[in-house]
């Protein structure tokens, strides 16, 4: 199972660690794109090296795409046609598409959430078409999550669904979560 995780800047450091760093724990092939150059810069200063720039990259290889938030992180993923693109492609082919924080605005601008519930960031709810409260809402291949707070959970949830339970009930408790 190959993951693409694309990177914009600004987006937010607390959900891609979690992110990137609780499906390689899970032995999940993950490969970190950068929308524009290898070294982008999140929210809140924190700079990555991207493994790959994103059009370095063919989204058929991969099984999955998972989109950090952060602001404006999330803004400049749904500005971008290559990410709404992939988006659209993945869903078409029931790929597993996970959006945390402002990221669901991603899939909302795509048009793949128009039948489908999700959660986002706080006050953002207004902007999706089936708002739910939660802080890990799952409707068919689509993963939504609240805010970095949630990151964790998240992550395992995506780990759940990719590996099984029992692998993310493993890492839970090597996290002590």
């Amino acid at each position: 199972m190959k993951v693409l995780v694309p990177l914009a800047e600004g987006f937010e450091e607390i959900e891609t660690a979690a992110i990137v760093d609780i499906l390689r724990r899970a032995d999940i092939d993950v490969t970190l794109a950068g929308l524009v150059s290898s070294i982008i810069e999140g929210a809140h200063g924190i700079k990555i090296i991207a493994d790959k720039k994103i059009s370095d990259i063919d989204p058929e290889n991969y099984d999955a795409i998972i989109l950090p938030g952060g602001n404006p992180g999330y803004i400049n993923l749904s500005n971008s046609s290559t990410i709404l693109k992939i988006v659209k492609d993945f869903d078409q082919k029931k790929k597993i598409i996970g959006a945390i924080c402002g990221a669901p605005l991603v899939l909302v601008k795509a048009g793949i959430l128009n039948n489908r519930i999700a959660t986002c960031y706080p006050g953002l709810e207004k902007k999706l078409p089936k708002p739910r409260d939660g802080k890990v809402v799952v409707d068919n291949n689509i993963i939504t999550s609240k805010s970095p707070g949630t990151a964790i959970e998240f992550a395992l949830k995506i780990v759940e669904i990719i590996s099984g339970k029992k692998k993310a009930e493993k890492i839970r408790e090597e996290l002590v979560v």
